[in-house]
């Protein structure tokens, strides 16, 4: 029995415990919070996409009437326009996950750290 304290002990940080070199497991939402800035970031720089689409196509039509290829031009405009769209759409909800991952570890940390609480003060079965 008092092995497992000692094994709780050692889990928690206690003297002597911890992980190989004495180094504690740490997460840092660092890492999670930049990649969300990131997918928001690209999702900002498709905005003005769908406008430059069509300020481009503005003087194609001008150019081109009477044309057979004009219908296609415009359908694979469209298809681009709702390429565009869904990438901005998925970077918005990546960065919603991606933030949402953060926040549930650092709960995680804190619902094991405070769970540990109780035997962190104890040593060889002695309260510190």
């Amino acid at each position: 029995m008092s092995g497992a304290r000692l094994r709780l002990v050692d889990l928690a940080g206690g003297a002597g415990g911890g992980s190989a070199g004495g180094e504690e497991l740490r997460h840092s939402g660092g890492a999670w919070l930049r990649a969300a800035g990131g997918a928001e970031g690209m999702g900002a720089h498709l905005g003005p996409v769908r406008a430059e689409l069509a300020t481009a196509h503005e003087g194609v039509v001008a150019g081109t009437a009477g044309l057979n290829s004009l219908a296609e031009l415009g359908a694979v405009r469209e298809s681009w326009v709702r390429r565009v769209e869904s990438a901005r759409h998925e970077c918005g909800a990546l960065a919603g996950s991606l933030r949402a991952v953060a926040r549930a570890q650092g709960e995680t940390n804190e619902s094991v750290r405070s769970s540990f609480s109780p035997v962190a003060r104890l040593t060889h079965g002695v309260e510190r």
